[in-house]
């Protein structure tokens, strides 16, 4: 059972094998919704991740399949909430999709640096945006990056040391290394049913990478909400700097209580870099962590 979950099985098989576990899920994510809203789902993620068992034992081993279950049913929400679909099984027309093709993709699934002038010349004319992000996100991509904001956390990295955590493909630290940008890529692959992982792309789990690289400067792109590896980068020395682009829901992505627990960094959204990060229907945020001066 353990190494079939570490292939990450899909919400259906998830589902099947644990069907009540599925359904108590689903129950508390609806009564949340009906009584906070999305913002409810923030101290709920963060509950499930805190549950803690005998390791090894079966009571450990369902709490990891109700971890999943519920990063599962948040993330249905999430896209919900961003995009009005919550299922990729939607198909572009030939107009909306040679458009979508155009701007955002080399060739086939493979992303590029998006030209801030076409994408805002010709994304009003996409009729189905919508559909977008259910598209692409069952594949691991779960959000595209302008040429100008590579170029922009190019600046903010200023020739340091860099390294990306969870970086799932690798994209964004290709982007940056052709700007020039010393950056390590790397990532734990328990992803691995969902996404491709190249060669550059250092099978690391964060803690590790983290102790091994001793980056002056960190980044993660959609970081897993309530994941447990965020809260390393605050306890590493050598990090002066920590780049996280995410979702405005707080209940996405991200681990907002490592983010108010941690007292050594000062941060805040930067919306300059925010409207960089695309589609704008996603409501991204880049939020900027700078270590405070010693005393402060």
């Amino acid at each position: 059972m353990r190494a079939w979950l570490a292939e990450r099985p899909s919400l259906e098989e998830l589902g099947a094998a644990y069907p009540q576990l599925w359904q108590t899920v689903q129950r508390e994510v609806g009564e949340i919704l009906a009584a906070h809203g999305p913002a409810g789902l923030a101290d709920y993620v963060t509950k499930a991740d805190r549950r803690t068992a005998r390791p090894g034992s079966v009571a450990e081993l369902e709490q990891n399949v109700r971890r999943m279950l519920v990063a599962e049913a948040v993330r249905r929400v999430s896209l919900s909430a961003a995009t009005g679909q919550v299922e990729g099984t939607v198909r572009f027309n030939r107009f909306s999709g040679t458009i979508a093709q155009r701007l955002l993709f080399r060739d086939g699934l493979e992303r590029k640096p998006v030209s801030m002038f076409w994408f805002r010349l010709l994304w009003p004319l996409v009729t189905q945006r919508r559909f977008l992000m259910p598209l692409v996100e069952p594949q691991g991509i779960y959000c595209f990056y302008s040429r100008t904001l590579v170029r922009r956390l190019r600046d903010l990295i200023d020739g340091r040391d860099c390294l990306e955590i969870a970086a799932g493909d690798g994209t964004l630290s290709r982007f940056l290394r052709a700007e020039g940008v010393d950056v390590m890529a790397t990532d734990d692959r328990s992803w691995s049913g969902r996404v491709d992982f190249p060669p550059d792309v250092i099978n690391l789990e964060a803690r590790e990478a983290l102790r091994r690289r001793r980056p002056e400067v960190v980044i993660c792109s959609w970081p897993p909400a309530g994941n447990p590896f965020e809260r390393h980068v605050f306890t590493t020395p050598s990090v002066q700097l920590y780049v996280v682009i995410a979702s405005r829901h707080q209940f996405a992505s991200g681990d907002w209580d490592a983010y108010a627990r941690q007292t050594g960094f000062d941060f805040a959204e930067a919306p300059e870099l925010s409207r960089l990060v695309l589609p704008p229907e996603l409501e991204c945020g880049v939020y900027v962590f700078r270590r405070r001066a010693a005393g402060a």
